[in-house]
């Protein structure tokens, strides 16, 4: 079976481990260990009989949930089948410019949607300067006939950018594209995120993931917040009924669930320092500081042989860099969950 790209590919891990796949502790999927939140699940279970009809075409009632969490017009929201789909209509948009600056390392489904609309990719990579990563980008790049294309928090760094540090670039590029799917995890009085001034500017776009920060991945649920015109354009590129009815009312009841968000926010700082404690306490190894639900790791020997190792002897999956180019073999990265299974890796790792 080929080596998965992504994290998350429990098939792949367990056939190489030997064991079902429900016997492998996942750390190369950063999901929140804490979900699906009980109010989600309640939720999908109240409209299983509603599988029959079809999903409303507007997502009316999602919309209207988020515009209330967000405090925006819905108009300013387009719903899809997971970040991946809206990737796929900005890639589209994206192909259409002189160039789109990639902010690098970058998340692998930026290369593929972009690769899939032959848009024009210029690589810019975030340097590493006494363990913090940094943003700068030539002013020579800065052009009003390209676009832009990053995620904050960073994937996969964890570092988080101010949102005073990429306001100055909405000024300069055509089109920018902030991809916030780990922006929940971070609490609201730190949180960086641009949704604030998307109105202020029209060449905007804001990604959001609803799977990660609320454990649904397997439902396959994001959305974009936009100007209007732009969304209403990528309505009619893409395929009706993108998001299921179950996914819907899960979103709904999961933006109104504040006991599992504030859960969440108590739980991630804590057990994030564990890991990165614990880690950085490992010889050979290297943990970045991180404001995810994942942390980055430099390792000093082979991490393909690493992850080898802990699948075979110990059920345990991590994710490798190798669809990193600028990583390669020498860095991982592992989720954050909760405090036994982050210390039965640490423990693992010790014995690697």
């Amino acid at each position: 079976m080929r080596q998965p790209a992504h994290g998350g590919n429990l098939a792949w891990a367990a056939a190489l481990a030997g064991c079902p796949p429900d016997a492998i502790l996942d750390f190369s999927a950063s999901i929140n260990p804490l979900g699906p939140p009980n109010s989600a699940i309640a939720a999908i279970k109240s409209q299983i009989g509603n599988l029959k009809h079809y999903p409303d075409p507007n997502y009316s009632e999602l919309r209207l949930a988020l515009s209330h969490f967000h405090q925006l017009p819905s108009e300013w929201i387009l719903p899809g089948n997971g970040s991946a789909e809206l990737l796929t209509l900005i890639g589209r948009e994206l192909a259409q410019l002189a160039a789109t600056i990639l902010i690098t390392p970058a998340f692998g489904d930026y290369y593929r949607t972009l690769a899939a609309y032959n848009a024009n990719v210029l690589e810019c990579p975030l340097s590493l300067v006494t363990g913090h990563w940094s943003l700068f980008l030539d002013k020579g790049q800065r052009t009003k006939d390209k676009g832009l294309l990053l995620n904050n928090p960073h994937n996969p760094t964890g570092k988080l950018f101010t949102r005073d540090s990429i306001l100055p670039y909405l000024e300069q590029f055509a089109f920018v594209v902030v991809d916030e799917a780990f922006m929940d995890f971070v609490p609201p009085n730190e949180e960086q995120s641009l949704i604030p001034v998307v109105q202020e500017y029209p060449n905007l776009v804001v990604l959001r993931s609803l799977t990660k920060f609320y454990s649904l991945p397997g439902l396959r649920l994001g959305y974009a917040i936009a100007h209007p015109d732009c969304l209403a354009k990528w309505q009619l590129w893409r395929d009706p009924w993108p998001v299921n009815t179950l996914a819907a009312v899960a979103a709904i009841a999961a933006l109104q669930d504040t006991e599992f968000q504030q859960q969440t926010w108590a739980w991630l700082p804590p057990a994030r320092n564990q890991l990165f404690q614990g880690l950085a306490e490992i010889p050979g190894l290297q943990p970045q500081a991180s404001a995810a639900n994942f942390l980055l790791v430099e390792s000093q020997e082979s991490t393909s042989q690493l992850q080898q190792q802990l699948l075979k002897y110990h059920q345990i999956l991590i994710r490798d860099c190798l669809s990193f180019k600028e990583l390669g073999d020498r860095f991982f990265r592992v989720a954050v969950r909760e405090e036994s299974d982050n210390q039965r890796l640490l423990t693992a790792l010790k014995e690697s």
